[in-house]
């Protein structure tokens, strides 16, 4: 699975990218892709790629990845640059230079809207066109769109992270459960059914629904419940779409269900940390737990005394016809646009994001979800046999992700500080808060424009 080192990373990013202002494309070079697009890739020619892993095995299949290219591209080398954050991303991308990168990664999608509009990476929709390939039948559905904004492509997904649901099969046998939940009622009978009372605390926790509770965020919940975000006209249908408040209802109910927030948060607060091996879905503090691909991986090497299971996220009543899928998430790739060498830039980023055994190596390495649907159904790929439920979640058409938004990740920010407020009762009436919270989002959204 991804190291800690990765994982830590791309949550950085996303905390990064929604502190970031649109001033950090103020002043981002513009240019088309024709701009650049008159280099000759046959030539001797060196290019910059910066991305973002840093633990020494992550680096190392990076670089693997790009020893591939440069074998079935001999006239074309690559100065691979790690541990690049997306501030310093954004930087380069904004001053260009000989020193600036052609070919970037960012470990966040939501950077996607502000790389798009500003016209720091490049459209790549005339490249794919050029090359024959066909965006919508290479990546999976939710990958496929977000890398793109507003019809300018000016990303790929380069692996991915899709989100399911772990659970202690030990117990689930002690508790009578004889299969995973697929439908939310399911869920809720079965998170109440695992929980052991301890006085006003819990000998064990069935679930732990609070949005403080890792990776249980309001986008990864909601993703089930497949919300719009936003109408055909830009603006946010957070107040008007029914998924939403449904999201929004059934986790405060799991909240109440389970002990009620103040006494979930106070069992939280004596947890291990997400990232050490106390997790407390390691320790079995915490019988089932919302959380991406990576966790298999750091769960079997805490050893814990009980067997894991793995499965899709249980999904709305009236969806059951849905389960299977999930949240997506992931690593994207794009060219600047103040790159001299844009055809050489994207013969490597055609190679490490189409090529079925290139995406399969490079997800056999690090452990992430390939990104392709024919690297999804490779008989290269290596993993443990629960970790196919991800693979199945990536190619899931049904699966979800957030939109691409002009000033990244704010209006999640705006929705997650929502959900704090009413699971833990400062906000009463729902439906006002959702019709405050998306009149903010759409006022953010004008100003950034």
């Amino acid at each position: 699975m991804p190291t800690r080192t990765s994982t830590l990373a791309r949550k950085a990013a996303f905390a990064l990218t929604a502190s970031l202002s649109l001033a950090l494309f103020a002043t981002a070079c513009t240019g088309q892709a024709s701009s650049g697009a008159e280099d000759d890739p046959s030539k001797e020619t060196t290019l910059t790629f910066w991305h973002a892993w840093s633990a020494p095995g992550e680096v190392k299949a990076v670089k693997d990845l790009v020893a591939g290219f440069e074998k079935t591209h001999p006239t074309i080398h690559v100065n691979v640059v790690g541990n690049m954050t997306d501030d310093k991303i954004n930087q380069a991308l904004r001053a260009g230079g000989s020193k600036a990168p052609d070919v970037i990664s960012s470990f966040t999608t939501n950077n996607v809207g502000k790389f798009c509009s500003s016209g720091a990476l490049i459209d790549l929709n005339p490249f794919f066109k050029k090359s024959g390939v066909d965006p919508e039948t290479t990546f999976p559905k939710a990958m496929n769109e977000y890398t793109q904004f507003d019809g300018d492509r000016c990303a790929v997904p380069l692996l991915g992270d899709a989100y399911g649901l772990y659970y202690n099969k030990t117990a689930f046998e002690k508790a009578g459960v004889t299969a995973p939940p697929k439908t939310w009622s399911e869920f809720e009978a079965v998170a109440k059914k695992l929980t052991i009372a301890d006085g006003d605390s819990y000998k064990q926790l069935g679930f732990m629904p609070n949005y403080h509770g890792w990776e249980t965020t309001t986008e990864h919940y909601l993703g089930q419940f497949s919300p719009t975000y936003f109408g055909e006209d830009g603006k946010s249908t957070l107040a008007t779409d029914p998924a939403v408040q449904a999201g929004f209802t059934l986790q405060k109910k799991l909240v109440d269900s389970l002990g009620g927030f103040q006494k979930l948060e106070k069992y939280r607060a004596g947890l291990g940390d997400e990232w050490g091996p106390k997790h407390p879905f390691h320790t079995g503090q915490v019988a089932m737990q919302l959380d991406g691909e990576w966790r298999l991986g750091m769960a079997l090497e805490a050893k814990p005394d009980f067997e894991i299971g793995v499965a899709p996220l249980p999904v709305p009543d009236d969806r059951a016809d849905q389960y299977g899928k999930g949240y997506i998430t992931g690593t994207i790739a794009g060219i600047a646009a103040t790159s001299k060498k844009q055809n050489a830039a994207w013969e490597l980023v055609k190679y490490m994001t189409t090529d079925t055994d290139a995406v399969v190596g490079f997800s056999n390495a690090i452990h992430n979800v390939p990104s392709t649907l024919a690297a999804l159904k490779s008989p290269k790929l290596k993993y443990d046999p629960r970790f196919k439920t991800f693979l199945d979640i990536a190619a899931d058409p049904n699966s979800t992700t957030s939109p691409a938004s002009v000033n990244g990740g704010v209006y999640l920010t705006t929705i997650q500080q929502l959900g704090y407020d009413y699971e833990s009762g400062r906000l009463k009436d729902l439906k006002a808060g959702l019709k405050k919270a998306a009149g903010q989002i759409d006022t953010d959204i004008a100003q950034a424009k």
